[in-house]
């Protein structure tokens, strides 16, 4: 039997197949088989009834595995937080399975009907994630063993869980053996670093899983927030803020909308991360000599008119300390020994910034912002674009100016997109921040 290699996050938004039936388990008090049953019932019927497929090919991964009774046991009862043994109902774990397998054999995936192509899902060879799997186990094993220790684990031994990880992600399946594993470190609270939790959400988005599978309810041990760390693939600050208004929000009021911004830190980020960002553009633009005119046109720019301040009598500057409050309320209340601070500006790349600009000044000072309404010469936007540059930061006033290249669909060649991505690489942005801005503006696309 293959499992089959499919995109997970297509139908799941969190765990799936034994591993979410031991989650059920280890938060339920005192389950019997009846509940436990039920719990598995549940678990099959997710994604239209697609969970009885997952659930049955980690079963039979198990019992096709010849693993000893006492190493699935070990890793059930950590996975379970010892909340339900077979053993206590008459059978030993290969029984359970069995009973299991008989309601929820394994079968191939009903393929869900399509509208458009989805991209191929590229293949991981299975020997390759089960070295991964097993080598996270190691890492992770004097943690867990010490929280097995610390809590009193009684079936699961403390010294055989992490060995029985290992058999089950190396002999059996690797896929099962990650999810077991991230499910044991879960109902643990077992500490897992920052290098360690980035290797996982990599190595489970190779296999396709939701985020929150990995992410919700883990104990990561965040780095301290700094907002001088690109930890983020995309966007940040002010530029996506106005890429959030240029498009569809459907909040019930602007400091609701700017509000929700905030919480969006990026997977990888120290929660407060996105708050630290807004603030820090918000006070460097607050900080500068730039007039309220000039910063309320450079708003309507990159926001493409998605937010009409001007016709809700707020100026520029009213507009960023709102900002800027919003943002520290978010920080006091997910980072409260965080003092914001505005950091120092990289002028080394002011020059280098102006330039870019210069050169595609002719195309956007031709075009209008919102030319169907309440239009914004192209001249108005770059220039004050270019003021920020000048006079506030020239790394907000790049992100800026790629938003207004966006904004006013300036068409770019193969080159000048090259050039935009080495000058993104200088100031440290991810790896997709200015693809995802412009490169549907290069000719080739």
């Amino acid at each position: 039997m293959t499992r089959q290699r499919e995109q997970f996050f297509q139908f799941y938004e969190d765990d799936f197949g034994l591993s979410a039936l031991a989650g059920k388990l280890a938060s339920a008090t005192a389950p019997d088989v009846v509940q436990a049953l039920e719990s598995a019932a549940e678990v099959a019927a997710d994604c239209e009834g697609e969970g009885a497929m997952d659930l049955g090919t980690d079963i039979r991964y198990l019992l096709d595995s010849g693993l000893p009774d006492e190493t699935l046991r070990a890793a059930w009862l950590a996975a379970t937080h010892e909340r339900f043994d077979p053993a206590d109902f008459g059978t030993d774990l290969h029984g359970w399975l069995t009973r299991l397998a008989e309601l929820y054999p394994s079968r191939p995936r009903k393929r869900p009907q399509v509208y458009w192509p989805s991209p191929p899902h590229p293949e991981f060879a299975e020997e390759e994630l089960r070295e991964a799997v097993v080598a996270e186990i190691r890492a992770a094993a004097p943690e867990l063993r010490r929280a097995l220790a610390h809590s009193g684990a009684g079936g699961a031994l403390p010294s055989t869980v992490p060995e029985a990880l290992e058999a089950i992600a190396g002999q059996a399946d690797g896929e099962t053996g990650l999810r077991l594993f991230l499910r044991i470190l879960k109902v643990w609270a077992v500490p897992v670093g920052k290098e360690q939790y980035d290797r996982l959400m990599e190595l489970t988005s190779e296999v396709g899983y939701p985020g929150p599978l990995v992410y919700d309810g883990l104990d990561i041990q965040w780095l301290p927030l700094d907002p001088t760390r690109r930890d983020r693939s995309g966007d940040f600050g002010i530029s996506v803020l106005s890429e959030r208004f240029a498009t569809y929000w459907e909040e019930p009021t602007v400091r609701e909308a700017v509000a929700l911004a905030a919480t969006f830190d990026n997977t990888a980020e120290t929660p407060g991360t996105a708050a630290a960002l807004l603030f820090e553009d918000a006070v460097r633009l607050l900080n500068s000599p730039l007039s309220a005119d000039t910063l309320t046109t450079l708003w309507l720019a990159v926001s493409d008119r998605g937010l009409d301040i001007d016709q809700i009598d707020i100026d520029g500057r009213d507009w960023l300390r709102l900002i800027a409050d919003v943002s520290e309320e978010r920080l006091r209340d997910v980072a409260p020994s965080y003092t914001p601070v505005v950091g120092p500006v990289r002028t080394a790349l002011t020059q280098p910034v102006l330039e870019a600009i210069d050169e595609a000044t002719p195309d956007l000072a031709t075009r209008t912002v919102s030319a169907h309404r309440l239009g914004i010469p192209g001249a108005a936007a770059v220039d004050a674009v270019r003021e920020v540059v000048t006079h506030a930061d020239p790394d907000l006033g790049y992100r800026l100016f790629l938003r207004l290249l966006n904004v006013l669909s300036v068409p770019l060649t193969t080159n000048q997109y090259a050039g935009y991505l080495a000058l993104g690489e200088r100031f440290g942005y991810g790896a997709s921040h200015v693809p995802d801005v412009i490169e549907h503006l290069t000719y080739e696309n």
